[in-house]
């Protein structure tokens, strides 16, 4: 086991929304801002679900323009890094990231589908260029080969990102699936790898776990695992489970505990493992789809399960929720 210090990534602010229908107040974004400050998180990111620029009418609409939850987030964050979400095709470079700049932001997350780290060049050079801490996510990473990951993980690398986060969005790998990826991608990058997990197979923690063994520096978390479906691994967790195997976060134990004790209070709804986000996680699709699927399910008289089998064939992303209905139709008209 590593011994190394990891940075964990609080993903709670920007993840969670997911869970509330990108719903967060100012009063909760500054009341768990605080408490992860306070416990020593690296990092606390903080926005919509799907990141700058996503709120629509289509995805979910925030109840918070992305520059005030920014600034409120910032002006309560003393020590941790202030971070937001980036996917370009919905954060612009001219107007997005330079508002984001603007309010203050540490570190960017650049993220893109697996297979398209080349959209996300431009976006990388940009935030690199005004002198903020920019990373590379690739999302629905199950969905490529681990040789093809690597080679999308080193555009991300060439264009400037000073990590690279492998993303398992709908929850389906299994510990040795993040070893062999991990592990290929410490191997051929020169800066630091993360994961975040989700757990809809209940993996999340252990597939952590075995992404640290394998060379992971960043991991990825929210509280109580607050985030979309079957939701993320859970931040006090993992700084339980890493500070068990001697593994150094930097951050205090107890205050975290206590963040995750009043959790429920401050966002009113954690996530669980259901049936429907098991599904989810056995077909590869993301769990946020959960809601609409189980929506359209009803609507059409379906199994919803048998839509995610089918979404899962035809290999849907997040942005797809169209697809929803017309899997559902299609069903329908079989029987």
């Amino acid at each position: 086991m590593s011994s190394s210090n990891i940075l964990l990534y609080d993903t709670t602010l920007r993840d969670g929304s997911h869970a509330i229908r990108h719903q967060l107040t100012k009063e909760q974004i500054v009341r768990y801002a605080r408490l992860a400050d306070s416990a020593g998180v690296s990092v606390v990111e903080v926005g919509h679900g799907i990141g700058l620029g996503a709120s629509s009418l289509q995805i979910g609409k925030s109840l918070l323009s992305d520059e005030k939850m920014l600034c409120a987030a910032r002006e309560n964050l003393k020590n941790a890094l202030l971070g937001v979400h980036a996917v370009p095709g919905y954060a612009t470079v001219g107007k997005d990231l330079a508002k984001a700049i603007d309010c203050g932001v540490d570190v960017i997350r650049v993220a893109a589908q697996c297979t398209e780290a080349d959209t996300t060049e431009q976006h990388i050079s940009y935030v690199r260029g005004k002198g903020r801490r920019v990373y590379g996510g690739l999302m629905m990473s199950h969905m490529i080969s681990p040789e093809m990951l690597v080679q999308e993980a080193l555009k991300m690398e060439s264009y400037g990102a000073e990590g690279v986060t492998i993303l398992d969005s709908a929850g389906t790998f299994l510990p040795d699936d993040v070893t062999e990826r991990i592990g290929l991608l410490t191997n051929a990058l020169k800066v630091p790898v993360g994961f975040h997990g989700h757990n809809n197979l209940g993996m999340a923690i252990a597939n952590s776990l075995a992404a640290v063994e394998a060379g992971a520096h960043i991991i990825d978390g929210s509280i109580c695992g607050f985030g979309g479906g079957a939701g993320n691994s859970s931040i006090e967790l993992l700084t339980a489970v890493f500070a068990k195997h001697g593994i150094n976060t930097g951050v205090d134990l107890y205050k975290m505990l206590d963040a995750a004790d009043v959790a429920e209070e401050i966002f009113s709804v954690l996530p669980k493992i259901t049936s429907l986000s098991i599904v989810s996680g056995l077909s590869g699709v993301v769990s946020v789809f959960s809601k609409p699927v189980a929506r359209a399910a009803e609507l059409y008289n379906v199994d919803p399960r048998d839509i995610f089998i089918e979404l899962g064939r035809q290999g849907a992303v997040a942005g797809q929720e169209d697809l929803i209905v017309e899997v559902a139709q299609a069903l329908a008209g079989r029987e």
